[in-house]
Order: structure tokens, then C-alpha cells, then sequence
């Protein structure tokens, strides 16, 4: 044996040895993924029928309103097949797809084309569904309504695997493919259920709602430019803006993860300690008994837990007993009431016992409902059909006429007496923008009038939804500016002397 040779590795020869064959694996892969892959895409062809799906056309417009129209009828109705067949008709994907394939190869052109045809086909939607809901009689939000308020870190997955299926049959010509992409992602429900929020004036309905439309959209968008990249679409984008593009697309996928991820937290802690709050009222009873009807408000102070049990036996402590353990499960203090119905041990009787209890408490929530909406609109001056009823959120809200005699303090009575005799329910009057109270001042504070003055200017301008004018004394204005602000209302301040005046500012700005 030579020295030459005796002074060869052994172990670094074969960790050579071994990078060499994954060079060239790695080598042949990429080969074919040129050739076979990319190299079998017509790309021309591909940009050419993405362009055509993002033109703002009357057809475009046309299909978006009446997907729009179905879409809101479906929802209002709680009807599910209804909704499905809004979705097929919904033009939208096509222009969220051509951002992501414009942003891809850098044709800024395509790219605005795109978002003007999504942001006007959008906004037009809404417009036609809340002019829809506006007009109609039906105003409660169902089932279906509210499924579309509560975006979680699924719902963002959902719209991934969506947007990577649909993006491949837009690449490889496999459009068929994109019906079922159409009705996984349901654009054209979340746009609904925001006119429907923003016509019932539900600014959590729109808010959720919206909420769900942009992370598909963004979801979407982003797959599609990803997609592109991957399938090695042509761009005149240099490398250092390509790596912007990937950085500026990852940033958006996170800030949408994030809240997203929260409320999917939220959601799943909120379904756990409803299994424990079903297994805590059971505990309570015989084993032959049975839970007819659970309903738990997580949005009320405090939590409200409201369950009907059909049981052989009446159980004295036991709305005591669930009502502790409640307060254990959630970690704060709570409301139980519990309806307790005698039944037979059969499990007929049960049965029986059971559809009727689900019957009458039905029929007793839609009477209690109606009642409410009597009552506010008698003290509203309108008829009951104004009034906005939102049984499962348990919210009533009805805007008043102008009656005679009748200030801002007096429309708050009225809510308040009407909150005061259902106060497991969110009332809002919405008054006449009438007449602002002054507010005097005790040397740098406001006095007890003024205090009081405050918070009836702070209700009016949430329930009228309109910022208002302070003038006066400089520094008492910019003060009573400073407590509306921390109670969440607009107000602006305008240099004057004296005690401090409040005024509705005008509408379209200064």
C-alpha cells in the first residue's frame, strides 16, 4: 500500500460519495420537472384564458347580481342547496386567481384589471344584497348567516387547499375541477352576509363576515401566485422583487393566521366547556334522564346557560348544583335556569316528551320575540315589522320616529325600560338626531350635570352612528373630547368660549 493512498478518509470518501448521488438525484429531478412538468404547460394559453375571467363585462356584472340575489335569498331562507347554487353562479373566482397570476409575472397591467373588476363586483354585491335585505321581511339572522360570522384558522386551510386545486386545473386545463373549488370556498356567501349585516346595521355580522371574504380572497390570490412561481411562469421581475413578492405574500398569509388562529382557540375552548356544562347538567339527574335543549350566550354578562331536562324524577338543588358547577368550568359567575320536565322511564315517553318540549320552547321564544317587537315599536312610534329581532344573539334594535315633545333623555328611558323588562336581551332604540345637552364644568372637571350630559351625548352618538362637535371654553372642549373617546365616539373640537356646547357634526365632513 502506497502513503498516498493509506492517507485516504475512509468516511469522508463515502460522505463524498454520497453528496455526489444526491447532486444527482437532486439534478434528474429538477430535469424532469422542467421538462415533463413545466415543459408540458401552455403558458400563453393559460394567460390568455385568465385574462378574459378578469374583465369587468356586463356579463360579469350580470351573474355577480344574480349570484348575489340567490345568494341572500338562500341565506335569509336558511335554505343550504339554495346557497350552493349562488356559489356556482359566482363569477369571482376569476379575477382573484388573475391578481395572483398578474402579480406572478409582473403584469401590473392584468394585476389592476384584476382588482378593479373584484373591488367593484364586490361592493356592487353587497349593495344588491343589502338593498334585498333591506326591503325584505325577513331579517333574523339563521343558521346559515351565522356560520359565515366566525372565521377561524379552517376556514383559512380550507381556502388554501381550494386556491392550490384551483390553480392546478387552471394551469394543467382541467376547468371542471373548478366547480367543486367554487363551492368549497363560497365566495359569494361571506359577500352576502356582509350587505346583510350592513342593511340590519349588525356591525358584528359584517365585520365576521367580511373578515371570512378577505382571508379567501387573500388565501386564494396568494396559492395562485405561488402556484405560478412553482409551475415557472415567466416574469420580467428581477430576483430581488421576486423575493419581495414571496415575502409580501408570507407577511399576509401570518396576519391572517393569527387572528384567525385566536378565534379558532376561542371556538374550540367555547365547545369544550359546552361538552363539560352538557356532562355537569346530566351529573345532576338520574342516568335515565335526558337533556332535551342546551343554549349557552358566551357574549352576555354573565354568561347565561339556559337547559331544559327531561327527567323521571324532579330534582330540587339541581339548578344550584349545575349553577356551581358552571361557575367552575367557565371561572367566572354565571345565570342557569333550568326547566326540569317529568316523564315517564320509557324511552317513548321520553322521545315524546322531548319533541314536545322542543316545540313549546320554540313556540315560546318566537312569542317573546314578538312581544318585544310590540313593545318597541310602540314606544317608537313605528309599526312591529321595523323592528329589527335577532333571536338567536338575543338583539332587538328599532330606530324611532320624531315624537312630539320627546328629547334625547327621554329616548333612553324608553330603551332602558324596555331593556330593564327582558334583560337577557341587547336593546337599542336608535332616536332622532335631536338637540345635544351642554356641559357645564366645576372648576376642571364636569360637574354632576355634565357628567350626566356626557353619557347621554356618548349613547346617542352610538346609537346615530355620527361624530359630534364640541365648541367652547379650549381646554374643557379638548377635556369632554378626550372622555368621548375613551367611551368609543368621534368627537371633534371647535374653539369658542364659554360653557361647552355639543352640536351633530355635518355630515360629509367639515
Amino acid at each position: 500500500m502506497t502513503e498516498a493512498s493509506a492517507s485516504v478518509d475512509p468516511v469522508a470518501d463515502k460522505n463524498e460519495r454520497e453528496r455526489a448521488s444526491l447532486e444527482s438525484v437532486k439534478f434528474s429531478l429538477l430535469r424532469w420537472w422542467r421538462q415533463e412538468v413545466i415543459g408540458t404547460v401552455d403558458q400563453p394559453s393559460v394567460i390568455e384564458k385568465r385574462r378574459e375571467d378578469c374583465l369587468l363585462s356586463a356579463r360579469y356584472l350580470l351573474m355577480l347580481a344574480m349570484s348575489a340575489g340567490i345568494a341572500i335569498l338562500g341565506l335569509l331562507l336558511s335554505s343550504p342547496a339554495v346557497v350552493i347554487g349562488a356559489m356556482l353562479l359566482s363569477p369571482l373566482m376569476g379575477p382573484i386567481m388573475g391578481l395572483g397570476f398578474g402579480l406572478a409575472i409582473g403584469d401590473f397591467h392584468w394585476t389592476r384589471q384584476s382588482a378593479k373588476s373584484l373591488v367593484i363586483g364586490s361592493l356592487m354585491s353587497i349593495l344588491f344584497c343589502a338593498l334585498i335585505v333591506f326591503f325584505s321581511p325577513l331579517q333574523t339572522v339563521t343558521s346559515e348567516i351565522a356560520s359565515r360570522t366566525r372565521p377561524n384558522l379552517f376556514d383559512l386551510l380550507i381556502a388554501l387547499f381550494s386556491g392550490v386545486a384551483g390553480a392546478y386545473a387552471m394551469i394543467r386545463g382541467r376547468e371542471n375541477s373548478i366547480v367543486g373549488v367554487a363551492i368549497a370556498t363560497a365566495l359569494m356567501p361571506p359577500l352576502a352576509v356582509v350587505g346583510f349585516g350592513l342593511a340590519t346595521f349588525n356591525w358584528t355580522v359584517f365585520g365576521g363576515a367580511l373578515m371570512l371574504f378577505v382571508t379567501n380572497l387573500v388565501t386564494i390570490a396568494g396559492t395562485a401566485f405561488t402556484m405560478a412561481k412553482f409551475y415557472g411562469f415567466r416574469t420580467a421581475l428581477t430576483e430581488t422583487q421576486t423575493r419581495l413578492q414571496f415575502g409580501v405574500t408570507l407577511v399576509a398569509f401570518v396576519a391572517l393566521a393569527i387572528p384567525l388562529g385566536i378565534s379558532l382557540i376561542q371556538i374550540a375552548n367555547e365547545s369544550r366547556a359546552q361538552r363539560d356544562i352538557r356532562g355537569a347538567v346530566l351529573d345532576s339527574f338520574a342516568r335515565t334522564s335526558r337533556l332535551s335543549d342546551l343554549q349557552i350566550n358566551w357574549d352576555s354578562e354573565p354568561v347565561s346557560v339556559s337547559a331544559t331536562v327531561l327527567t323521571p324524577k324532579y330534582e330540587e338543588d339541581a339548578e344550584a348544583t349545575v349553577a356551581h358547577a358552571v361557575e367552575r368550568i367557565v371561572g367566572e359567575e354565571s345565570q342557569v335556569t333550568l326547566t326540569q320536565i317529568e316523564v315517564g322511564t320509557g324511552a317513548a315517553a321520553a322521545e315524546r316528551a322531548q319533541l314536545a318540549a322542543a316545540k313549546e320552547q320554540e313556540e315560546a321564544s318566537q312569542r317573546r320575540a314578538d312581544e318585544l317587537a310590540q313593545r318597541l315599536a310602540l314606544v317608537a312610534g313605528v309599526t312591529s315589522d321595523d323592528v329589527l329581532v335577532d333571536r338567536q344573539r338575543r338583539k332587538a334594535m328599532v330606530r324611532a320616529k320624531v315624537l312630539d315633545g320627546a328629547s334625547l333623555a327621554t329616548y333612553r328611558v324608553l330603551e332602558r325600560r324596555i331593556a330593564a323588562t327582558d334583560p337577557d336581551w341587547t336593546i337599542e332604540l336608535l332616536p332622532p338626531a335631536g338637540p345635544l345637552p351642554a356641559i357645564p364644568f366645576e372648576k376642571d372637571e364636569p360637574n354632576a350635570a355634565g357628567q350626566k350630559a356626557l353619557a347621554l351625548i356618548a349613547w346617542a352618538a352610538k346609537r346615530i352612528d355620527v361624530p359630534v362637535v364640541l365648541q367652547g371654553d379650549p381646554e374643557q372642549a379638548s377635556h369632554c373630547a378626550e372622555l368621548l373617546n375613551e367611551r368609543g365616539v368621534e368627537a371633534q373640537v371647535r374653539n369658542g368660549r364659554g360653557i361647552v356646547q355639543a352640536r351633530w357634526a355635518p355630515l360629509g365632513g367639515q
